[in-house]
């Protein structure tokens, strides 16, 4: 190895070593962050497990319903294909303004439910458990618990 080389290679060891120890110093000096605790549900699971989420469901059926007839109704009445399109354009974004304004308020009470839950077992951080392979506290079925428990006292 040439004197260049070896002048590069005690350089950079000995600027790793420094920059080991001075992180290890820093690790001491600080103070140590709290401790993260991670919990993690089942979302479709919650969703599907929600007291009001069939009969929610039958609504948005049944909506969904009235729509398609009234874009058939429509529809048969009109020649232009170019306007057939957009009344089956606008039946499907009617339904899916629909569904969102009927599905909002589960979302919020499954929302409300997740950070009952985590604040009572002291989670931080709340994830989707299929995004998570090893590490969490599974409290899918306590969420569900809650939904119900709101839904019985009228909450």
């Amino acid at each position: 190895m040439s004197k260049g080389k070896k002048l590069a290679a005690a350089f950079i060891f000995a600027f790793c070593a420094a920059l080991a120890a001075y992180s290890c110093a820093f690790a001491a000096a600080t103070p140590a962050a709290p401790e993260e605790k991670v919990g993690a549900i089942e979302p479709q699971k919650v969703l599907f497990q929600h007291p009001k989420y069939e009969q929610i469901l039958q609504q948005i059926k049944s909506i969904a319903d009235q729509k398609q007839n009234e874009a058939k109704t429509a529809i048969d009445k009109e020649s232009d294909n170019g306007k057939k399109a957009e009344i089956f354009q606008n039946m499907r974004r009617t339904i899916a303004e629909e569904e969102q304004k009927l599905m909002q308020p589960l979302f919020r009470e499954i929302d409300l439910a997740v950070r009952t839950i985590a604040t009572a077992k002291k989670i931080t951080v709340v994830v989707d458990k299929t995004a998570l392979f090893y590490g969490a506290v599974d409290i899918t079925d306590d969420v569900v618990q809650e939904l119900k428990k709101k839904n019985a006292s009228g909450g």
